[in-house]
C-alpha cells in the first residue's frame, strides 16, 4: 500500500488524505484519545486548562496519559478555573504526589501558580496566544507564550514541559492544544472556542507517528520531527487546504497509529 501511495498525483494524493481524514475525524475518535478529558466540561476556561494540561502530558501510552490526566482533574477537584483562581497555599501540598513520566508534583504545582498568573495578569490562555499571533503561523506565538508562561519564579526544570519552536522544536503537544481549541470541527472532536484565531494559523502535531506518514507520503523531506519539519509539513498540508490544514492530523494519524502505514 505504501509503494502504491507514494506514486500519487498530488490531486490523488488529496483524495486519498481526505477520505482519511473523514474516517478519524469523527466522534468515534474521542472515546480513545485524551481529548475525552476536557470533553467532560462546559465552562470555557474549564475545557481550554483541562486541554492544557492534558496536552502537556500526552506523550506515551495513551491509556496512561489518560488514567493520569483523570488524576489530574480530580486533584483539580473537577473544577480546573475555580481551584486555579482560588486555591490556598495548602491545597497545593495535595499536587506533590502526581507524576506522570517526567512531570511531577512540583511542576504540576507550578503550572497551576502560571495559569493563575495568565488568567489574573493577561486574560487567560486565549488572549496571550492571541496576543503574538502570526498571520499565518502560531509559532512564533507559542514562542511569546513561552515566555509569559515562566514569568514568575520557578525552577528551571519546569521549562522542558512547554515547548519553543526557536529552538526548532516541533511543539507537538502545544500544537495539538491549539488544534483542540482553534479547529471548528463539525463533527464535534475539536472544540474551536478560540474564535479570535483561525484554523489556518495552526500547525499539525508532528510527532514519530506523523512524521513517518508524512515522509512516506513525501510530504517532508527532513528526517528529524523538528521545527523545520514541521515548517515542510505546513506547506504540504496547506497546499491541500489552506483554511483547515490541520484536519489531516487525523489522516497522519490514523495511518500511523491504526493502520501501520
Amino acid at each position: 500500500m505504501t509503494s502504491l501511495v507514494a506514486q500519487l498525483t498530488k490531486t490523488e494524493l488529496k483524495d486519498f488524505l481526505d477520505e482519511k481524514t473523514e474516517k478519524y475525524n469523527n466522534i468515534k475518535f474521542i472515546e480513545s484519545d485524551p481529548i475525552q478529558i476536557p470533553h467532560e466540561f462546559t465552562v470555557k476556561e474549564d475545557i481550554e486548562i483541562a486541554a492544557f494540561l492534558v496536552a502537556t502530558i500526552a506523550w506515551g501510552n495513551r491509556k496512561s496519559i489518560i488514567k493520569s490526566s483523570l488524576k489530574m482533574m480530580e486533584l483539580l477537584e473537577q473544577a480546573p478555573h475555580d481551584f486555579i483562581m482560588n486555591y490556598q497555599a495548602k491545597d497545593l501540598e495535595k499536587l506533590y504526589p502526581f507524576v506522570h513520566r517526567t512531570f511531577n508534583g512540583t511542576d504540576f504545582i507550578q503550572f497551576i501558580k502560571c495559569l493563575r498568573h495568565i488568567y489574573s495578569k493577561h486574560g487567560g490562555l486565549e488572549a496571550v496566544f492571541s496576543k503574538f499571533a502570526d498571520k499565518h503561523s502560531l509559532q512564533v506565538s507559542i514562542h511569546h507564550f513561552k515566555q509569559v508562561f515562566f514569568e514568575l519564579p520557578h525552577q528551571k526544570r519546569t521549562e522542558k514541559h512547554v515547548s519553543d519552536p526557536f529552538k526548532n522544536s516541533a511543539a507537538k503537544r502545544i500544537n495539538m492544544f491549539l488544534r483542540w481549541m482553534v479547529r471548528q470541527d463539525v463533527t464535534g472532536v475539536d472544540f474551536g472556542i478560540w474564535t479570535s484565531l483561525s484554523p489556518s494559523q495552526l500547525s499539525c502535531p508532528l510527532d514519530i507517528h506523523s512524521g513517518n506518514v508524512a515522509r512516506k507520503l513525501k510530504l517532508i523531506k527532513r528526517k528529524q520531527n523538528d521545527a523545520k519539519a514541521l515548517q515542510e509539513l505546513d506547506i504540504s498540508l496547506r497546499e491541500f487546504d489552506s483554511n483547515d490544514p490541520v484536519k489531516y492530523d487525523f489522516a497522519l494519524f490514523g495511518l500511523g497509529v491504526f493502520e501501520g502505514f
